[in-house]
């Protein structure tokens, strides 16, 4: 229980966050086209920053044992997710942003400071499992999702600053080679900036909305029950009735790493490419905020229910 309130309390921080870039496009300060810049500097500089800080410890057999199975654990949960996506985009009419928002969750922008608030910042190295698997999918099938037969530059998404940033990190894990202070220490300074940064971009889109409006649209709340409550409770009952926690004396935690990426929002990345690619980013963000909102209950319910079952 004590976990699930951490958790409640550290998602409502990054909704308030969201509030600021809302308020700053309400007063004047800032305007909505001005998020573009933003979500260019999350998608292209504070990500793979993050992504390369989590790999900056010490290398141990037991760590990369827990690695593997957060890996194995998070292929799973996507190919859950994808497949799912799949089942239901016929029967329910989803179209690219649905689809890509129950598919892909919040896990780098979000997860990230969650479970250094909530388990400890020695248990962030976890999360970089999700991150890969999530972060290598987003920019191949996640981007021809959202971008609806858009033929996909495969050496673009390759080059990529968050694909060569995975390389690098993982590189520099297995080699035990640490970075010099001073380049560590800018890293991590545009790594911390991902959760405000990238809430601003989704309250600044939605700032000229109405919000109104927002929570009078139906579709979105059938999307957030997939993304929050549907598919992560079917993640759980799997894990729960498989063997999987007793590969790691660690398992329990790491295993709970991965369903708190399974369970978080939809992913800001949704509604950062759209509007890099011009389609439909509000819609993009209104989905965003309706599961930022909702999640403050719904992630701290999965938890508990993880938490019963194991």
């Amino acid at each position: 229980m004590e976990l699930s309130i951490l958790l409640a309390e550290q998602i409502a921080a990054l909704f308030l966050m969201g509030l600021v870039g809302y308020l700053a496009v309400k007063s004047g300060k800032f305007r909505e086209y001005e998020s573009r810049i933003i979500s260019n500097l999350v998608v292209y500089i504070c990500s793979p920053c993050v992504i390369i800080d989590a790999f900056q410890i010490d290398f141990t057999a037991d760590k990369v044992k827990g690695l593997l199975l957060a890996g194995g654990a998070s292929i799973l949960v996507h190919i859950i997710l994808i497949g799912g996506g799949k089942l239901l985009s016929k029967p329910f009419h989803l179209n690219g942003i649905e689809k890509a928002s129950v598919e892909y969750s919040n896990s780098g922008n979000l997860i990230v400071p969650l479970v250094g608030a909530v388990l400890g910042a020695e248990w962030v190295f976890y999360t970089t499992a999700f991150m890969i698997v999530q972060t290598i999918l987003i920019w191949t099938h996640g981007q021809s999702v959202i971008c609806q037969g858009l033929e996909m530059n495969y050496r673009k998404i390759l080059l990529n600053p968050n694909i060569i940033a995975i390389i690098t990190g993982l590189f520099l894990f297995l080699t035990k080679i640490r970075l010099p202070v001073i380049v560590n220490e800018c890293i991590s300074g545009f790594g911390d900036m991902i959760g405000p940064a990238s809430m601003m971009v989704v309250g600044m889109i939605i700032g000229n909305v109405d919000l109104k409006w927002v929570f009078c649209q139906k579709r979105p709340y059938f999307i957030c029950f997939l993304r929050l409550i549907f598919f992560p409770m079917i993640i759980i009952l799997i894990f729960a009735c498989s063997g999987i926690r007793n590969l790691h004396p660690d398992a329990e935690y790491i295993l709970m790493i991965v369903i708190l990426a399974a369970s978080a929002p939809a992913a800001v990345m949704v509604t950062q490419l759209a509007q890099i690619h011009d389609r439909d980013a509000i819609y993009a963000s209104v989905i965003n905020v309706m599961s930022v909102i909702f999640c403050i209950v719904t992630m701290p319910l999965m938890l508990l229910f993880y938490e019963e079952l194991i």
